[in-house]
């Protein structure tokens, strides 16, 4: 969980009720320093204040959601209606107005969440003579005699999981190269090149000739479905 907030009393406060109910807890004062912590260690979900003392909270928003698809939920003195406007369409989940009762704020928090979790969790993928389910974080291949596991990295695992959460749409290489390695790496595409060649080896049928993992040159990566067969 990140926390960011630069009023001492109520970033206090958030901490202490957080870390009461279980939650692991990362502060930041700050919009540039939020970035640095959150690509350090990606959180569950954001507490964000909109009014930062280097950047408007919406630019932080668009910044994070440039790499990550994390819940954030506003919290801002700003109780007009296009501040919340601004706010959700620059990627916030939930705006919650202050001053707010910490219990409903929680349960703000739970929902998204069980959101987040959902969508995460999503359901059992197909490449090839693979299948791939995200919850329980297997991936096995069927064989003439059986199913087998099949070992993937945590590397591997990462980009295959926004490769699958995205079906049939292109995910940009800054994004992806954002999403494994944080902010500022984004020149490293030959990183995604290796790690690419990996999976299609290990989860292609024919890797020199990929029909679900592919390249979309000089732009990003695809997880292609497998078509649907009509009756």
């Amino acid at each position: 969980m990140l926390i960011v907030e630069d009023e001492p009393a109520l970033l206090r406060a958030l901490q202490i009720n957080l870390r009461a109910r279980g939650y692991e807890v990362a502060t930041s004062s700050a919009g540039q320093d939020a970035l640095v912590v959150a690509a350090r260690q990606p959180p569950d979900a954001v507490l964000l204040d909109l009014g930062l003392p280097d950047m408007d909270g919406t630019e932080l928003i668009r910044k994070i959601r440039t790499w990550s698809s994390v819940p954030v939920i506003v919290l801002s003195g700003r109780a007009g209606s296009g501040d919340k406007i601004r706010a959700l369409d620059a990627g916030a989940d939930d705006y919650v107005t202050k001053p707010f009762a910490m219990e409903e704020l929680l349960a703000r928090l739970r929902a998204a969440l069980r959101r987040d979790a959902h969508v995460a969790a999503g359901s059992t993928f197909t490449v090839g003579s693979c299948q791939i389910d995200l919850a329980a974080h297997t991936v096995s291949r069927a064989g003439l005699d059986g199913t087998e596991p099949v070992r993937l990295t945590k590397t591997e695992w990462r980009m295959l999981e926004v490769l699958l959460q995205a079906p049939g749409r292109l995910v940009p290489s800054a994004k992806l190269l954002a999403e494994l390695w944080g902010p500022g790496a984004e020149d490293n595409t030959h990183y995604l090149r290796f790690h690419m060649a990996r999976l299609r080896r290990k989860l292609e049928d024919d890797p020199a000739r990929p029909r679900h993992l592919l390249t979309e040159p000089g732009m990003g990566y695809r997880y292609q479905p497998p078509a649907r067969r009509t009756a």
